[in-house]
């Protein structure tokens, strides 16, 4: 009786999602989470345990966090207040808390990123080289490399220093081979012709010769 009654829930529960599939197929209204598309962000957060009668003046920490917010980024900081003298946010302390942008967003830059996580079976130290036009898309772009290329969950991603590498002093081969000054890419799609009884010797408007 077991069996059959599973068997008929399984069946019931399959139907219905063929008719929801097909009626969001039939409306076309997709929603994407938009905490799916958050891109990450730099803050500088200073904070110290609080003071006590054993200690008035705690020391006071100063950290570079990147998160994909600010409410991530105050965990992360306690996180890391935790491990360094044993405080928590409920006996600390946010002296400030501010977001960090680049000078100049719109220069690609090299940039080199020290980093520590935690694979299945063991902590290992890590050293990797990105091009971007700012330091939080070469972070976007680490987390989603740590993701493809080793599994490593978000949260055992611990980032130590993150800063811009002169061309002279790079390493990696994917980044070298862009510097080079004559770098050429291939036109992948041209406009096509246009057929010969519209062609004519002059146009009333300027034509559009680049590539789409």
């Amino acid at each position: 009786f077991g069996s059959r009654a599973s068997r008929a829930i399984h069946v019931a529960s399959t139907d219905s999602f063929k008719s929801l599939s097909s009626q969001v197929m039939v409306k076309g209204n997709f929603s994407v989470d938009p905490s799916l598309e958050a891109k990450m962000h730099q803050y500088q957060i200073v904070g110290r345990a609080a003071p006590t009668n054993k200690n008035p003046t705690p020391k006071i920490y100063r950290m570079r966090i990147f998160a994909r917010n600010v409410v991530l980024a105050k965990s992360r900081f306690w996180y890391f207040m935790k491990r360094l003298n044993k405080a928590k946010k409920s006996g600390g302390e946010l002296l400030s808390v501010n977001e960090l942008f680049d000078t100049s967003p719109t220069k690609v830059k090299n940039y080199g990123i020290w980093l520590r996580y935690d694979s299945r079976t063991n902590t290992h130290n890590m050293y990797k080289e990105f091009r971007n036009v700012n330091i939080n898309g070469a972070v976007g772009q680490l987390y989603q490399e740590m993701a493809g290329r080793h599994r490593a969950d978000p949260g055992s991603i611990q980032i130590i220093h993150a800063t811009t590498v002169p061309d002279e002093k790079c390493r990696r081969e994917h980044v070298l081979e862009m510097h080079d000054k004559g770098l050429k890419f291939p036109i992948v799609r041209k406009i096509p012709n246009t057929i010969k009884k519209l062609r004519t010797t002059f146009k009333a408007k300027r034509p559009n010769t680049f590539v789409r």
